[in-house]
């Protein structure tokens, strides 16, 4: 029994020193993004919500304050990568992989 509580906790342990081993896929895009995840709906000031987290059950909110703005935010709108902008716009763009455009 001392056995299995050891390695209980080793595993236990291994999972909060892996970073996002274990954790769903909107959860680490919205960590990635810097963000947090919030039990509400509306994010409180002066955060913006961006997505969701713990498999939809969540919401994803980032900081407005910081350098991490969103796509529209900053005046642009979110395009995949195979659409070629005329003029990329600093920005975050909830799809993974998408960029921020001013104009196409």
């Amino acid at each position: 029994m001392k056995l299995f509580s050891c390695l209980m906790a080793l595993l236990l342990f291994l999972l909060q020193a892996v970073p996002g081993l274990g954790l769903p896929k909107d959860t680490l895009r919205c960590v990635g993004y810097h963000g947090f995840c919030f039990h509400s709906k509306s994010c409180p000031e002066p955060f913006a919500a961006f997505g969701t987290c713990s498999r939809r059950q969540k919401t994803c909110c980032i900081d407005t304050t910081s350098n991490f703005h969103t796509c529209q935010d900053e005046g642009g709108h979110c395009v995949p990568p195979q659409i070629k902008c005329v003029q990329e716009q600093v920005g975050l763009c909830p799809n993974r992989g998408w960029k921020c455009c001013t104009e196409v």
